[in-house]
C-alpha cells in the first residue's frame, strides 16, 4: 500500500478527533449535541469533494452517500460509522498525541502528572516500538468511532484516486450510537440500501463481531405518601425504600462486575428520589434471546409484587427493547461474515471472534433486515482516558476495508 494513503488516514483522524462531538444522554433531540452536527457537515462536504453521489445530510445529522460502482454486476456493500464520542465525565476537547512505545510507562500529561502505567494496561506490550496515538489524559481519544470515519474516508479516496474496480459502495455516518444506537434506528434503508453492510467499531486488530447482546431498559416510577413523622405511622409510604426493596430482588452476582463472556445481567443504573417520588433505572442484557426474555419477565414479576405489597403507593413502569443480537438476524446467507474471515486470511491477520458485551449500530440495522457485522478499528481501552490507537493496527483496518471490497467484487 502507498504510504500516502496511510498518511491521509492519520491526518483525517487527528482532524476529526479535534471536533468535539460527545453525545448527551439527557438531551431529547437527535442529534443530542451540536458537535455531532458540526462533524456531519464536515463529512458531507468532504464526500462531495471526493465526488460521491447522493450526498445527503438530514436534520438528524445522518449523512448518507453513494460511490457508484464501476462494475454493474457486483454486490453492493455498505459501511457505517458513528459521529458521537462517549461522555464519561471527561473533557470534550481531545488533544491526541503520537508517542513511540518503548516498553515503559508513558507520560500523558506532564502538567497534571497523568501516567499510562504498563502494569495497569499490559495489552500495550503487544505494540512495543510502535507509534501510538494517546490522549493527554483528560479525555477519551475518540477512536470510537472517529478511527472508523477516517478509515472509511481513506478507503474512498484510495479507490477513487486509483480507479479501483468496485460495486456500489454506500456510506452512512450516524449520530448517538453511544446512547442507544439512535441514529442507526433512524437510518432510512430505502436510501442506505446495500446488499449487506459493516460497522467498523471497537477493539484491537483482528476482532470480528457478529454476536452482540440483546439489550433492554426498564424504568420504574414510584409515588409514595408524605407525612410528618409525628403522624407517619400507617400513613407515610417511603418511595426510596420501595425502590431499594425492588432492587434487592435481583441477584447480586448477575451484574456487570460479576459476569463475563456470554453471561447476561440486570444492571441497576440509578436510583433517585425524595420524600414523595423515586425512580429506578435498570439495564437488561443477554446474548441468549430466551434468557433475555426471562430477565424481562423477572423484572415485571418483581414490580407487580411491589405493587401488590404497597397498595398505598402508585407504581408504574416501562420495559423497552433497545437493540437485538446481530446473530439472531442471520439466516442462511452468511456472505457478509465469510468475507471478513477471507479478508483476514488474505492479509495474514489472526481473526479474533468475540461475543460483544454490548452492541453496535449493526445490532439495530440487522434487526431492521440489513445484516451488518463489525470489524476492528485497531484501538483499545475505549471509553477511557487510557484509550490508545496503535498506528500499525489502524493502517491494517484500512487494509481490511479495501480487501473486503475486493473480495465482495470477486464474489459477484
Amino acid at each position: 500500500m502507498n504510504k500516502d494513503i496511510y498518511d491521509f488516514q492519520l491526518k483525517c483522524f487527528l482532524r476529526y478527533a479535534n471536533i468535539p462531538s460527545q453525545s448527551n444522554a439527557s438531551s431529547k433531540t437527535l442529534p443530542s449535541s451540536e458537535g455531532q452536527m458540526n462533524l456531519a457537515k464536515v463529512l458531507a462536504n468532504e464526500l462531495k469533494e471526493l465526488g460521491l453521489q447522493n450526498v445527503v445530510l438530514n436534520d438528524n445529522s445522518i449523512v448518507t452517500a453513494l460511490l457508484k460502482g464501476n462494475k454493474s454486476d457486483a454486490h453492493s456493500i455498505g459501511f457505517v460509522a458513528h459521529l458521537d464520542t462517549v461522555n464519561v465525565g471527561l473533557s470534550d476537547s481531545v488533544n491526541p498525541q503520537i508517542i513511540k512505545y518503548e516498553g515503559k510507562d508513558v507520560l500523558l500529561n506532564e502538567k497534571e502528572n497523568i501516567m499510562f502505567k504498563v502494569n495497569e494496561h499490559p495489552e500495550i506490550n503487544d505494540y512495543l516500538n510502535d507509534d501510538i496515538i494517546f490522549t493527554d489524559g483528560t479525555s477519551v481519544l475518540g477512536a470510537d468511532n472517529k478511527a472508523a470515519i477516517a478509515t472509511i474516508m481513506s478507503m474512498l479516496k484510495h479507490i477513487i484516486d486509483n480507479n479501483i474496480e468496485h460495486g456500489d459502495i454506500h456510506i452512512a455516518f450516524v449520530p448517538d450510537e453511544e446512547i442507544g444506537l439512535l441514529g442507526a434506528k433512524e437510518l432510512d434503508l430505502n436510501i442506505f440500501s446495500p446488499d449487506f453492510a459493516y460497522t467498523v467499531d471497537c477493539c484491537g486488530i483482528g476482532e470480528i463481531v457478529y454476536e452482540t447482546f440483546n439489550a433492554g431498559s426498564a424504568t420504574i416510577n414510584i409515588e409514595g405518601v408524605t407525612s410528618h413523622p409525628m403522624s407517619a405511622k400507617g400513613v407515610l409510604v417511603n418511595p426510596i425504600l420501595i425502590a431499594i426493596d425492588i432492587s434487592n430482588n435481583f441477584d447480586r452476582k448477575e451484574t456487570p462486575e460479576y459476569t463475563e463472556g456470554k453471561e447476561g445481567y440486570i444492571w441497576i443504573q440509578g436510583i433517585k428520589g425524595n420524600q414523595r417520588t423515586a425512580e429506578l433505572n435498570l439495564n437488561i442484557r443477554d446474548h441468549d434471546k430466551n434468557l433475555y426474555t426471562l430477565k424481562k419477565e423477572k423484572i415485571k414479576s418483581v414490580i407487580e409484587k411491589a405493587i401488590k405489597d404497597n397498595p398505598m403507593a402508585k407504581i408504574d413502569y416501562s420495559i423497552n427493547d433497545v437493540y437485538g443480537n446481530i446473530s439472531d438476524s442471520i439466516k442462511d446467507d452468511k456472505t457478509a461474515i465469510d468475507v471478513l474471515y477471507t479478508a483476514m486470511k488474505n492479509l495474514n491477520i489472526n481473526p479474533k471472534t468475540i461475543s460483544m458485551r454490548g452492541g453496535t449500530d449493526g445490532s439495530a440495522l440487522s434487526v431492521k433486515g440489513l445484516i451488518t457485522p463489525n470489524y476492528f478499528t485497531g484501538a483499545l481501552n475505549f471509553h477511557s482516558m487510557y484509550e490508545f490507537l496503535p498506528i500499525s493496527s489502524f493502517n491494517r483496518s484500512l487494509d481490511m476495508t479495501l480487501e473486503v471490497i475486493k473480495i465482495v467484487l470477486n464474489k459477484s
